[in-house]
């Protein structure tokens, strides 16, 4: 019986290469040392290139006749495309349960059941942290009377009380960061302070493992439940994103404590930002980082239960793909209720 995939090769080392060689996948650093893995071992569950490294066109063959997710970033570690083979597409009744299932009830108790679950996980963090926790009793009352037959007016009352809920949460965590680089409130796209675009790239890793996961699914990344559906805005994977970031969260406040405003730097705004002026990030060396401490946070085990019967421990990367092909199960009719698991 052939080995469980459980092998990641990250080629991050400038000048490493992943080619073939009788058989076997073989990864050679730039001083020339190689590591063989055997084909027919099937042990490789994923390959990460980063940009300033390189790999032979028979090991990309090889990675998509397996199966093997392959996942290209940037030299500092941001995602930017996957390799997904043909037969990917082959299971359409999970999309077509989906599509079908967006103006439904069940796509809106699907909608419901993550802004319940948002503000619970909020509230996590703000017990871990002794600050004042939100009402979620009232909060999940006003979100189970919503009834609107409209799709665009059920989503706008939701995210209104999802909207004023997170904004009570970050209110409340930005009291933890220090003060010489405390933000006033927190901004998303293209915000000018360091901290809130130090979330911003935390929730940007969270946003590609939470993609995969929808991928391996095989549902649809740009039809949502909760977000909108817009021309180039995966709305689901918005959606699933909303259960974990509070795991983001934690790792960015445990983070800053060691910053200070030396620890960032200014850089112009593009030519399209809404405004002029200086956009404040965490310098090069510390998003490099940065960026591998909130890729270990994926890594990290945690309590929640599995699909396997009695499993009671996993990978957040692992509850992350697990709960996608659960969802798959609900919209399918497989199984009768979808909750979030909390970790």
């Amino acid at each position: 019986m052939p080995n469980a995939r459980i092998l990641s090769l990250v080629l991050d080392d400038n000048g490493a290469y992943l080619g073939m060689e009788k058989g076997c996948f073989v990864l050679k650093d730039r001083k020339g040392n190689k590591k063989k893995y055997p084909v027919l071992e099937n042990q490789i569950k994923e390959v990460v290139l980063h940009s300033g490294n390189a790999v032979s066109t028979g090991a990309l063959s090889s990675l998509g006749f397996w199966g093997v997710d392959v996942v290209v970033e940037t030299a500092r570690g941001r995602p930017v495309a996957m390799m997904k083979a043909f037969d990917d597409d082959r299971h359409v009744e999970t999309r077509l349960a989906q599509y079908e299932a967006v103006k439904s009830e069940k796509g809106r108790n699907i909608a419901k059941q993550i802004v319940i679950h948002k503000i619970k996980t909020q509230n996590r963090v703000l017990e871990n942290h002794d600050l004042k926790l939100l009402d979620v009793e009232k909060a999940v009352n006003s979100i189970q009377n919503i009834q609107d037959e409209n799709i665009n007016k059920f989503r706008q009352k939701l995210n209104a009380i999802e909207g004023v809920k997170s904004r009570e949460y970050f209110s409340r965590i930005y009291s933890l960061v220090p003060s010489d680089i405390r933000p006033e409130a927190r901004k998303k796209y293209r915000a000018y302070d360091g901290v809130n675009n130090l979330f911003n790239l935390g929730y940007e890793v969270l946003q590609w493992k939470v993609h995969r996961a929808l991928v391996r699914a095989n549902l649809e990344p740009y039809l949502g439940f909760l977000h909108s559906v817009q021309n180039g805005k995966p709305s689901l994977v918005c959606d699933m994103e909303e259960l974990y970031r509070y795991h983001v969260d934690e790792f960015v406040l445990e983070y800053v404590q060691g910053l200070s405003s030396k620890d960032f730097i200014a850089k112009d705004a593009s030519a399209i930002a809404p405004r002029k002026g200086k956009r404040i990030y965490l310098n090069d060396k510390k998003t490099n980082h940065f960026m591998k401490g909130v890729k270990e946070v994926f890594k990290s085990d945690i309590k929640a239960s599995t699909i396997r019967a009695g499993g009671k421990k996993q990978r957040l990367e692992t509850l992350v793909n697990e709960e996608a092909l659960l969802l798959g199960k609900y919209l399918r009719n497989e199984n009768s209720v979808w909750v979030p698991r909390l970790a």
